[in-house]
C-alpha cells in the first residue's frame, strides 16, 4: 500500500502512524498553505478541473507537500503513479514512461508522476523527464525540500511551475494537534482536556513547523501517560525529552534576549552572543528571525568596516534554509562569532540618518544640470550634461567635480572610522576631498 492509497484506505487502524492516519483528504482540510490552496487560487482551480499541469511543490520537511500531492491524486481522473528520488532509478523512469505511452494510445487517459524528493535525481536521471513533459505524456509533480534553482536542473524547472509551501506556524500546527486530538474516525478520538492547553503549545514550539513531528510528539506523549486522566506539560516534557523554558516569544523576555544577543555582538562578546542565541534557539524561537536581526546588526554596526560581515549573515540564512535544524544551527553560531569579532562601525547607519534628516530639512533639490541625463538634443540645447567629465577618463579614475545640488554642495553625510577596511575606505576619501579642495 503506497501513501495515496492509505489516504483513501477505510482501515485507519491504530497500527498505522497518527501523521498518516491524520492526511487530510482534500484542500479545505489542508492547514497552513492558504495562499495556495485558497479558493480561487491557481492550484485549487487546477486541481478541481482536473487540468493538473507539471509543478514542483517546494518547502521544508512537514508543511504538506506530500499530503499535498496525495490530495491530487483523490481528485483526479488521470493515473496517479508515485515513485521517490531515494528508491528509484532511470530503468524505474523508463518503465513509468512506456506505460504512460500504453495508457495513452489504449485508452486516452493522462499520467500524472508524483516525485518525492526529486532533488536527489542526478542530472542524467532528471534529464530522463524532459521530452516527456514537455510533449505531454506525463504531468510531472516533483517534491523537494531544496531550492529548485539550485537542485532541479534549469530546462525541467522552466517547464513546471514552482508552488513554494511555508513552513507551519504555531497557530495551524496547534489546529492540527486539536484535531488529531478529538478526531475519532482518524485520529485518537479523545476529549479535548485529555492533554493541557499548555501541553500542546508546548509540542507546537518543539515541532519547528513540522506537522509530522508535532504529530508523532502528541502520539508519543498520548500513548505513554494512556492511564493519566490529564496530560500537562511536564508529561509531555518528559514523553518527546524537551524542556520548555520560561520564555514568552511574544513577550517581554523575547525581547530581553534578543537585546541581550544583539549588544553581546556589537560589545564584540562572542561567547555572550553564542549563549544568548543558544538560549533562544532551545526555547523555539524561529532561527529566521535571528538571521534577519543579524543581516541587519551587519550594516547597522560593522558596515563599511568589514564588507563581508554582511555576505556572512546573507550566506548564513541561505545555508540555513538548506540544511535546516539540527545540523544548520551551526552556521547560525558561525555567523554571530563572526559578528562579535568584526571591527565595528556605525557610519553608515548614522549616514543614512543624517542623509535622511537633510532631505525632511532641505526637500528635494534639484539635478544638477552637468549629471543629469542628455539622451535627445533638445535637452542637450538645455545644457543638460554639459560639463560633466567622465571619470575613467582621469588615469586614477576619479576626477574632482560635484555631485550634489549645489545648495548642498561640500555637504558630508559619511564619516568613516579608522577601523577595520573602513580604514582603508577613510584614506581614500580622505585623499579624494584633499584633491577637490586643490581644484576647487
Amino acid at each position: 500500500m503506497d501513501l495515496f492509497e492509505s489516504c483513501n484506505d477505510q482501515d485507519n487502524s491504530s497500527s498505522r502512524p497518527l501523521a498518516d492516519r491524520m492526511r487530510p483528504g482534500t484542500l479545505d482540510a489542508l492547514v497552513g498553505q492558504e495562499h495556495l490552496t485558497a479558493r480561487g487560487s491557481l492550484l485549487q482551480k487546477a486541481i478541481e478541473d482536473d487540468r493538473v499541469f507539471s509543478m514542483l511543490l517546494w518547502g521544508p520537511p512537514g508543511c504538506g507537500k506530500t499530503t499535498l500531492a496525495g490530495i491530487i491524486a483523490n481528485e483526479t481522473k488521470s493515473e496517479f503513479v508515485k515513485i521517490s528520488a531515494v528508491l528509484s532509478g532511470v530503468k524505474d523512469i523508463r518503465q513509468i514512461i512506456e506505460q504512460a505511452r500504453k495508457r495513452r494510445a489504449l485508452h486516452k487517459k493522462r499520467t500524472i508522476l508524483f516525485v518525492d524528493e526529486i532533488h536527489r535525481f542526478n542530472k542524467a536521471q532528471q534529464d530522463a523527464f524532459l521530452l516527456h513533459v514537455e510533449n505531454g505524456l506525463i504531468t510531472l509533480v516533483g517534491a523537494t525540500t531544496q531550492n529548485p534553482s539550485f537542485e532541479v536542473i534549469p530546462a525541467l524547472v522552466s517547464r513546471c511551475r514552482v508552488f513554494t509551501l511555508k513552513n507551519l506556524d504555531k497557530k495551524s500546527i496547534l489546529i492540527l494537534l486539536k484535531r488529531a486530538l478529538t478526531d475519532s474516525k482518524n485520529g485518537m478520538g479523545l476529549e479535548k482536556e485529555k492533554v493541557s492547553d499548555a501541553a500542546l503549545e508546548h509540542i507546537a514550539t518543539v515541532s519547528d513547523g513540522d506537522a509530522r513531528v508535532a504529530l508523532t510528539n502528541l502520539e508519543t506523549a498520548v500513548l505513554h501517560f494512556a492511564r493519566k486522566p490529564r496530560i500537562d506539560i511536564q508529561d509531555v516534557e518528559i514523553a518527546i525529552e524537551k524542556k520548555s523554558l520560561l520564555y514568552d516569544k511574544a513577550g517581554e523576555e523575547h525581547y530581553n534576549l534578543i537585546s541581550a544577543f544583539i549588544k553581546s555582538m556589537r560589545g564584540s562578546d562572542p561567547d555572550a552572543a553564542i549563549y544568548w542565541l543558544e538560549r533562544m534557539l532551545t526555547a523555539g524561537d524561529d532561527p529566521y528571525y535571528m538571521l534577519r536581526r543579524m543581516i541587519r546588526f551587519a550594516t547597522e554596526d560593522i558596515g563599511m568596516a568589514d564588507p563581508g560581515a554582511l555576505t556572512m549573515a546573507l550566506n548564513a540564512g541561505e545555508a540555513f534554509r538548506m540544511l535546516g535544524h539540527p545540523e544548520g544551527e551551526d552556521v547560525l553560531f558561525q555567523a554571530a562569532i563572526y559578528l562579535a569579532t568584526a571591527p565595528k562601525s556605525n557610519a553608515v547607519y548614522m549616514a543614512h540618518k543624517q542623509v535622511k534628516k537633510t532631505l525632511q530639512k532641505t526637500g528635494y533639490s534639484p539635478v544638477p544640470l552637468h549629471i543629469r541625463n542628455a539622451p535627445t538634443q533638445l535637452m542637450k540645447d538645455l545644457n543638460y550634461g554639459k560639463g560633466y567629465t567622465y571619470a575613467h577618463d582621469d588615469k586614477n579614475a576619479y576626477i574632482p567635480q560635484s555631485y550634489l545640488p549645489e545648495d548642498l554642495d561640500d555637504q558630508r553625510f559619511y564619516f568613516p572610522t579608522d577601523r577595520g577596511y573602513e580604514k582603508t575606505v577613510k584614506q581614500r576619501l580622505d585623499a579624494w576631498i584633499k584633491l577637490k579642495k586643490e581644484n576647487g
